[in-house]
């Protein structure tokens, strides 16, 4: 918790839902395992502060509907819904326990703005600002999916796109985009050293 407040002012309820996060997941992941057992204990480090750094990229503005693809168990769009209460995310995986792990975890800290839905992305209709996702599938795939779900307006300071968590090795993948593709170290925003070699990617769309 000390590294979320480090990095972001929250308010009251902000802080609230933010510190009954551990006891809901370590409740949920001893029945559906969707976090490492092992990980369970960086839960706010690797999983929540690691979705936030999207917040650092960009500052939703109200009213922007993100797509959460391929949440697990509700990550990145659950600490990002936390984040912008204004602001509109659909969370969907194909696996039906990992959402209702993210179903139970938005219900029990009273999340209204954050949907999470039991859905390929292949069936997701809908449109969307931006579509997130944390290491689901090569950038390549992921654009041929969700490029339908691309919304034309334009709401906020970056143009509409996807951001996506990685680590790793980036240049295979991002080799078809490097025109425009944007790779931000999370090492400028956060000082830990397990953020060195993660990224975010940013592709407008």
């Amino acid at each position: 918790m000390e590294a979320i407040l480090k990095y972001f002012k929250l308010t009251a309820e902000q802080q609230r839902q933010v510190e009954m996060l551990e006891a809901l997941y370590r409740e949920w992941n001893a029945k559906i395992n969707v976090i490492s057992r092992k990980d369970i204990d960086n839960l706010y480090e690797h999983h929540v502060l690691h979705s936030m750094a999207i917040a650092k990229l960009i500052q939703f503005t109200p009213g922007t509907r993100i797509l959460d693809f391929g949440t697990g168990g509700g990550f990145p769009g659950i600490p990002l819904a936390i984040l912008f209460p204004d602001c509109d995310f659909k969370l969907i995986d194909g696996t039906g326990k990992k959402i209702r792990v993210a179903q139970e975890v938005c219900q029990g800290i009273g999340l209204k703005n954050c949907h999470p839905t039991q859905l390929r992305g292949e069936e997701e209709k809908g449109k969307y600002d931006f579509v997130v996702s944390r290491a689901v599938m090569p950038l390549p795939d992921l654009v041929k999916i969700v490029r339908k779900n691309m919304a034309a307006k334009q709401h906020n300071a970056l143009p509409n796109g996807i951001i996506c968590l990685k680590g790793g090795q980036l240049e295979e993948e991002t080799r078809p985009f490097r025109n425009i593709v944007e790779i931000n170290p999370i090492s400028q925003f956060f000082e830990e050293e397990w953020f060195k070699e993660k990224n975010i990617i940013y592709l407008p769309c």
